[in-house]
């Protein structure tokens, strides 16, 4: 892990390989380390870069709202620090939201963009609430929200066949400060609408979605990108498939930003 100094706070990432480099964007109560599994194999001919978030991981928290914007810029930060000036960004959940604020404000800098269980769509005026109750739920007990949280990303079936990577995933969101916790939920919940740059964008896109995510609504991703140049790939399970389905998802980038 690295650090850069960033507005006063501190930002955590990794750089591994050389090559054509491939910006890794983990999502909410995670961080890079969930990536440990894809960067070997992307950095055998790739510069990979992973940044924690906002009040993820080892880097910390810069206000009490994260919009996608500001993520969006330290990301951008990074990057121009290690004068890197196009790449491929592949964003998971969270990192798919601030992936598409990236191409909207930083455009010509982006070779190809893939969005893995993640929507350019807005929240819901019914998801805005349920991310008002949790804000409740962290401030009351941040244990217990992550304890709950965490499980609601697999299928049912997923839940039993991958408990032991479950506890790890837990273990890392565990480490998430509550103010980190409360400042992306607060940032994903007044997030835009960017459908746009699924559908006017010239540089490839890529999307992957779960056929059961118990988050995501099947119908409206694929609405999203009809008519598109969007390639979509699903997966069988859920909202994580670097756990779900981590062979077919490997295989995939490697193709993808090959």
């Amino acid at each position: 892990m690295h650090i850069f100094q960033y507005k006063n706070i501190k930002i955590s990432y990794t750089s591994q390989g050389k090559g054509s480099v491939v910006v890794l964007l983990h999502g909410f109560l995670e961080n890079s380390s969930m990536w440990r599994t894809i960067v070997p194999v992307l950095a055998k001919k790739n510069r990979v870069i992973t940044i924690d978030l906002l009040g993820h991981g080892k880097t910390e928290n810069l206000s009490y709202i994260h919009t996608m914007e500001d993520q969006a810029a330290m990301v951008k930060a990074v990057l121009k620090y290690l004068k890197l000036r196009r790449y491929t960004i592949i964003g998971h959940s969270l990192g798919g939201y601030i992936a598409l604020a990236f191409a909207e404000l930083f455009p010509d800098t982006i070779k190809k963009l893939c969005l893995m269980n993640s929507t350019a769509l807005p929240d819901s005026k019914e998801r805005q609430r349920n991310r008002e109750r949790a804000i409740v739920m962290v401030k009351k007990n941040v244990n217990a929200f992550v304890r709950m949280a965490i499980p609601n990303l697999f299928t049912k079936e997923s839940r039993t066949r991958f408990n032991k990577e479950i506890l790890v995933v837990k273990e890392a969101a565990l480490k998430t400060s509550k103010q980190g916790i409360i400042a992306s939920l607060e940032g994903m919940k007044i997030r835009k609408n960017r459908t746009f740059i699924l559908q006017n964008a010239k540089f490839k896109k890529l999307f992957i979605l779960g056929k059961k995510d118990p988050l995501l609504q099947r119908d409206d991703l694929l609405q999203q990108v009809k008519g598109t140049d969007v390639t979509v790939v699903e997966f069988s399970n859920g909202h994580m498939s670097h756990i779900e389905n981590t062979t077919e998802l490997t295989e995939l980038l490697e193709r993808f930003v090959k």
